[in-house]
């Protein structure tokens, strides 16, 4: 499994503000939006932007986002190494997206998009 990235999830109160603020921080114009349940997010470069209800947000905070080149190949090695698969894999705003626990009970999402926000 190649990990390419690990987005860094960031909560804001003002999700307008924080893209153009974390857009001149990445050095990016582009920004990925889309909605979670009650959650709207914000992909920026190696950012995901949070915005939404305490309680959700409380949720979103118990995992990382892991970028993955092969979604299939990541399932195999975290399911031969002990872990399991919580949800998923399914097609997601971003790409494919899986939630899995690793053997020592880490929870991640992992997902593997065509291409991330400002690699083209």
């Amino acid at each position: 499994m190649v990990i390419r990235a690990v987005l860094a999830r960031v909560e804001v109160d003002d999700l307008e503000t924080a893209i153009d603020q974390y857009r001149r921080i990445a050095g990016v114009d582009a920004v990925r939006r889309f909605t979670h349940g009650s959650i709207e997010l914000a992909w920026i470069g190696p950012f995901l932007l949070l915005h939404g209800p305490r309680r959700a947000l409380e949720a979103a905070r118990r995992t990382a986002t892991l970028i993955v080149d092969d979604m299939l190949e990541a399932e195999e090695r975290i399911v031969r190494s002990g872990g399991r698969t919580l949800e998923g894999p399914a097609d997601g705003p971003n790409g494919r997206r899986l939630i899995a626990e690793f053997p020592e009970g880490a929870v991640f999402e992992l997902i593997a998009p065509s291409a991330a926000p400002g690699s083209t």
